[in-house]
């Protein structure tokens, strides 16, 4: 970020269940690089990372986890003009649209990579289902001797190999570097919260927020080539639909498709994403050149 530029322009980025604001490190940097006047914002969302210490009273949903995320920017007095969330991420944005008046600027615009407004559907056979990996997890011990250890059980389980080195950079070692004890490993996020959030995940339906854009707000949906089982003809034909009644042209609805990427779409093809993803911070900057 340029720091001699008063109040830059600021983008949120969310990661999906069992994920971590770090996923977005690699990418955030370049998107830094590209757009040196704006400035990037990983969150780890509750029950992750280094957020999973923090206590929340009341339930795990997507609805708390977009508050906890408006009460942050709030008490950074920061205004973001592009919300970025990858699967349970891209429904946390939708319902910060929901929740805010304030501190979110108009003009907004929104990206919700690889997951619909609505309903979740299951993996077909032979993917990794999240609730099943997640109560994988959570029959693990609290701590382990190596993260290949993990990597192992949940490929002996049928769980992908990308998938277990993903799940297995949630983990942090607990024994001092110099101790001359073994060294070991523990988790960093609160398994039970998540298992919550995914169920919220689940459920919760922000069709409405689609159907009836807000003014001044974007939404772009992005959709995986070979995210099949994630989206239903219906879900297109709606978002589509949605497309055609945006009620004006600061606001809208968007569909988009990621070529030669399954579900992670920022490790899958982070030259596409970051292709499509350009746009927006360019059409942004020149708007911000105009005012």
């Amino acid at each position: 970020m340029d720091k001699s530029i008063p109040d830059p322009p600021t983008a949120v980025l969310l990661h999906g269940i069992l994920g971590s604001g770090k996923n977005w490190g690699s990418f955030a940097k370049r998107l830094a690089q590209e757009f040196p006047m704006w400035q990037f914002l990983l969150v780890d969302l509750r029950c992750h990372g280094d957020s999973a210490s923090i206590k929340k009273r009341g339930s795990h949903t997507v609805a708390s986890t977009a508050f906890d995320v408006l009460k942050l920017i709030g008490q950074l007095r920061l205004s973001p003009r592009v919300l970025v969330g990858h699967s349970f991420g891209g429904k946390v944005a939708l319902s910060m649209v929901d929740q805010a008046a304030k501190p979110l600027a108009r003009p907004v615009r929104v990206w919700v990579l690889d997951a619909t407004p609505g309903k979740v559907r299951s993996g077909l056979d032979g993917e990794d289902h999240p609730v099943e990996l997640i109560d994988f997890l959570r029959r693990m011990p609290v701590q382990v001797n190596s993260k290949q250890e993990v990597v192992d059980a949940l490929v002996k389980a049928k769980f992908s190999v990308d998938v277990a080195r993903w799940v297995a950079t949630n983990l942090r070692r607990s024994s001092p570097s110099g101790s001359r004890s073994s060294p070991s490993y523990s988790w960093i996020f609160n398994l039970n919260g998540i298992s919550e959030m995914y169920k919220s995940y689940e459920d919760t339906n922000l069709w409405r927020i689609v159907e009836n854009v807000p003014r001044g707000v974007h939404i772009n949906f992005l959709k995986a080539e070979r995210s099949l089982h994630r989206w239903a003809l219906e879900d297109l034909q709606r978002i589509h639909t949605a497309e055609e009644v945006a009620a004006d042209e600061a606001g809208g609805v968007e569909m988009h498709v990621l070529e030669d990427a399954g579900h992670w779409v920022h490790a899958d093809n982070p030259d596409g994403l970051f292709r499509i993803l350009s746009s927006t911070f360019r059409i942004e900057t020149s708007l911000r050149g105009r005012e």
